[in-house]
């Protein structure tokens, strides 16, 4: 019997050249129907990215009733049941490996009055869920989780939720998100305070969807009992699959690469500062807005990096993007040192140990801490490491290849296609030594 396990074989060196579009942004696809379902009239959506997360979310509301056409090339079509036509579906909503949908959906739906059942793969599964079922249930919504606060997430049918000022212990987007979302359907005014800046596409695409939206320094409030309103949107080119790109064309000398039409939202920009600080070489050009969202053009050449310390400012607009960082770390000129990063141990995999495991066995000098890492820039060797089934770790190890001086096999990576389909095709179509193979 096939295992149905793919492996990644990376032949080391090379350089990044060309202009490249990497896949839509997974967090605007995902808004873009959870909106648009709910929305009065037809969401026409372009750019939608076509990975295994986002059309987990598509399915879920299919299942609930919604007509959705597509996705054909980025393009889907959505006709909207307003705030209140969603039907219980007849299983449970299986949204695979998203953290982002699950946590999103349980705000979402926790006041649609439906019986339902959000459940996971094995990795979804093991993933912390108090975070939002504690101010959910706060909210007066009825949600059951397992005694260890995982999923699956049995939400009870509530007549109406509780407006609340919720103050987030943990800066998280998805958190942020949940409740407001919650709050569209709660009495009165519900508030969020957040202790660092993340990123803030569902306020912005609830603008674009007509509903108002209020901000004061840290705290985002939203009154519930409105409508949405459909609207066109155009999803950027996702800068978490870019920043494997934008740290491929900085280590690989000679690399000369443009990446077009790229997400350039300053809540999530904190790639391209850090990057920068270690002395990158990204110039941005043709900036402009695109549904409520800006957007530019990124051209990196290949320049030396240098060890810095990161700035915990930064830790929250650049958290899906550390795995690559810890690449372009392992080859500066120097330590690198993150801190106040804990949120990297309950992602898709604990991606402090994960990445040092890898580096290590890559034999680059890297220390995790409890909440970070320090990695001393050196050279890279090849060998065989486990992405233990994280899309972003595997993607990592294949851009370290770059600078290695041996072939890295980088096991346990079909997850990849839930972030980044094509990503082996589009990668050796600018430079890129690399092969998937099942093993």
């Amino acid at each position: 019997m096939p295992s149905n396990k793919i492996q990644f074989r990376v032949s080391p060196g090379g350089r990044l050249s060309g202009r490249l579009r990497v896949p839509g942004d997974k967090s605007i696809s995902h808004r873009s129907i959870m909106l648009g379902a709910l929305a009065e009239g037809i969401t026409r959506v372009s750019g939608f990215l076509e990975g295994e997360d986002s059309l987990a979310t598509l399915k879920a509301f299919r299942a609930m009733g919604v007509e959705i056409d597509g996705p054909k090339q980025g393009s889907v079509i959505i006709q909207g049941v307003g705030m209140h036509g969603l039907v219980r579906p007849d299983e449970p909503l299986d949204l695979g490996n998203s953290g982002t949908a699950m946590r999103l959906m349980a705000g979402l739906l926790a006041g649609q009055g439906l019986d339902l059942t959000l459940v996971g793969d094995v990795s979804l599964s093991g993933r912390p869920m108090k975070r939002v079922t504690v101010p959910l249930v706060e909210m007066g919504a009825r949600i059951e989780t397992t005694d260890k606060g995982t999923a699956p997430l049995h939400i009870k049918p509530v007549n109406r939720l509780r407006a609340i000022d919720y103050p987030m212990p943990v800066a998280s987007a998805q958190v942020k998100s949940c409740v407001l979302l919650a709050g569209l359907y709660a009495d009165g005014e519900t508030c969020v305070s957040e202790p660092a800046l993340t990123r803030d596409h569902t306020e912005r695409m609830l603008r674009g969807f007509g509903y108002a939206v209020r901000r004061e320094g840290s705290r985002v409030c939203i009154n519930g009992g409105g409508t949405l309103k459909a609207c066109d949107i155009d999803v950027p080119a996702d800068i978490s699959s870019a920043a494997f790109f934008l740290v491929g064309a900085s280590i690989a000398e000679g690399s000369d690469l443009t990446l077009e039409h790229v997400g350039m939202n300053p809540t999530r920009d904190g790639v391209i500062n850090i990057l920068r600080l270690m002395g990158a070489n990204i110039e941005v050009s043709n900036r402009r807005e695109v549904g409520g969202e800006p957007v530019a053009d990124l051209r990196v050449r290949a320049a030396p990096l240098k060890g810095i310390r990161i700035p915990e400012d930064q830790v929250p607009l650049a958290i899906d993007e550390f795995p690559v960082l810890f690449v372009a770390a392992a080859c500066a000129d120097g330590e690198t040192v993150l801190t106040g990063a804990e949120e990297l141990r309950v992602k898709e995999s604990d991606r402090i140990q994960t990445m040092a495991d890898g580096l290590r066995i890559l034999g680059v000098d890297a220390r995790p801490t409890p909440d970070g890492i320090a990695i001393r820039g050196g050279s890279i060797g090849g060998g065989q490491v486990d992405s233990h089934g994280d899309h972003r770790i595997a993607m990592a190890f294949t851009i370290a290849a770059l600078r290695a001086n041996g072939e890295i096999r980088v096991d346990d990576c079909a997850n990849v296609n839930t972030s980044f389909p094509r990503f082996v095709e589009l990668a050796a179509g600018v430079g890129a030594q690399v092969s998937a193979h099942d093993v």
